[in-house]
């Protein structure tokens, strides 16, 4: 065999082991939702569809249980907040950091990505630890109940938004560092006021980054375990939800749920990747 025959070969099945470790537990995940075992695992008990609209051996399939529905819920109620803060903070940070010279500059560059680098559980128990203690200070001071500095959705919506603001900077900065200035010069200099050029000009040509940190802000947020365990009140998003299950012993239920959750991620990221290659 030539080399580059061998090449060939040894690419391929980097390609196929590479792309199998990625995907196998999802395969196996999903046809494992489909079996009509108490367990989500093997021995294969048969095909069945119970899991997902059924009460199967006295349980509620996903779609027909309301605390898994109801931690679907909760997770989408606090990764929307979550998302628009955001791309809202980030969008100002990437101007921020884009289009503004000062001293200290390249440090805040850094340290706004410090938060992605901690640990996840160590980045709640601070801000939980933070809050409570603003809380308890507040409180004193001022008389009042201050519920929402306390562990619950609100303070679990501002622990997200803490280190996905720094991912939302970076896809909005990264867009607008490739924006060509002189289109903003123009528009100015014929006339039209900053907050015109920024509606007609600069959102138009930023909206695909925007439209893009959404979404990843929306999933980053929806699949959070770590931070959210520590910061999470009665009311649990459904990574907590799941866990609690994993703990008290897995039925397919489970595997049901992560499928319909694998689809609907892939879905939701092929279009939006349709609608942007569309727009360009």
């Amino acid at each position: 065999m030539n080399p580059t025959g061998l090449r060939l070969i040894l690419w391929r099945l980097y390609v196929a082991l590479f792309y199998g470790f990625l995907f196998a537990p999802l395969v196996v995940v999903g046809v494992f939702a489909f079996n009509g075992s108490l367990f989500p695992s093997p021995p294969w008990k048969g095909f069945t569809l119970d899991w997902f609209i059924g009460h199967p051996f006295g349980k509620s399939g996903v779609l027909l249980d309301p605390d898994m529905l109801g931690a679907v819920m909760t997770s989408i109620w606090v990764a929307l907040p979550v998302a628009a803060l955001s791309v809202g903070v980030g969008t100002a940070n990437a101007f921020l950091l884009e289009r503004r010279k000062f001293w200290g500059k390249s440090f805040l560059s850094v340290a706004m990505l410090w938060p992605l680098v901690i640990p996840g559980v160590i980045l709640g128990i601070s801000i939980l630890a933070f809050a409570s203690r603003i809380a308890n200070g507040l409180e004193e001071a001022l008389d009042t109940d201050l519920d929402f500095m306390r562990p619950g959705l609100p303070l679990v919506i501002l622990g997200q938004a803490s280190f996905i603001v720094s991912i939302a900077t970076l896809v909005v900065g990264a867009r607008l560092r490739k924006f060509d200035k002189s289109l903003e010069e123009a528009a100015l200099d014929l006339g039209a006021s900053r907050g015109r050029v920024f509606r007609t000009i600069l959102m138009p040509f930023l909206k695909p980054a925007l439209v893009g940190a959404f979404l990843i802000a929306f999933l980053m947020s929806f699949e959070n375990f770590n931070t959210t365990l520590m910061l999470v009140g009665s009311d649990s998003p459904l990574p907590i939800y799941m866990y609690g299950q994993m703990r008290e012993g897995a039925t397919p239920a489970i595997n049901a749920i992560s499928l319909i959750l694998v689809l609907a991620t892939g879905i939701l990221a092929g279009g939006a990747t349709i609608a942007s290659n569309r727009r360009r």
